[in-house]
């Protein structure tokens, strides 16, 4: 085990973070960006401006150049949210997350747009019990453009999972973000390392105006 100041250099050594890299056809996942998590007041959230301020841009190139955009939402209709599981039990922040309530909605700060999706989940990963797989193979997409909340959570979870599945998981460093900075930087590490490509607004910005499913 590794003292945490040389982790870096020591995971390079053994092969590890080497990089995957944009494909052909990506599709953009806005992961939890709904009033639950941005609004720093509730209890599961935090402030995330400069995140969504990192998102826009992303979103209106995807727009542009006919990218699918997928916005996701966590929602329980039960009552009790016998639907969350143990989940509920073990984070009751959860219950801040009913259906019908302003906390499940899109941060009205994003361009959420009729032609895009909303996937509504239940659990961490975006894949899970949901239809995303389905949508990805059917569009094509080898490439998922990863921003959103929490980076140690939902969007660590959908990286995992995607690149388990044969996507390329792009986690766009300045478009994600936690309520704690520790665990955001130790999860990016980790992602990295193991899982995704940690990649920078920049060259995402620029890797999407030479592609799309409108040329």
């Amino acid at each position: 085990m590794t003292s945490g100041k040389d982790d870096e250099e020591f995971f390079r050594q053994r092969g590890f973070g080497i990089k995957i890299g944009f494909g052909e056809r990506p599709a953009l996942i806005v992961i939890d960006m709904v009033k639950g998590f941005t609004n720093p007041d509730m209890p599961l959230g935090a402030n995330l401006d400069s995140q969504l301020a990192a998102q826009s841009p992303l979103i209106d190139i995807a727009h542009e150049r006919d990218i699918p955009v997928i916005f996701s939402t966590v929602i329980y209709y039960d009552a009790d949210i016998k639907d969350a599981g143990l989940w509920g039990i073990k984070m009751k922040g959860s219950f801040s997350l009913k259906a019908g309530t302003e906390a499940v909605n899109v941060d009205p700060r994003l361009d959420m747009r009729p032609s895009d999706s909303l996937l509504v989940k239940k659990y961490a990963s975006c894949f899970f019990g949901t239809d995303l797989l389905s949508r990805l193979v059917n569009q094509r997409v080898d490439t998922l453009i990863i921003t959103g909340c929490t980076t140690s959570g939902c969007v660590r979870a959908t990286a995992v999972d995607a690149v388990q599945n044969g996507f390329r998981p792009m986690v766009v460093r300045e478009a994600v973000g936690d309520r704690s900075a520790a665990a955001h930087e130790q999860s990016l590490f980790d992602l990295n390392a193991k899982y995704a490509d940690v990649v920078s607004l920049d060259e995402t910005l620029q890797y999407m105006r030479t592609v799309g499913h409108n040329q």
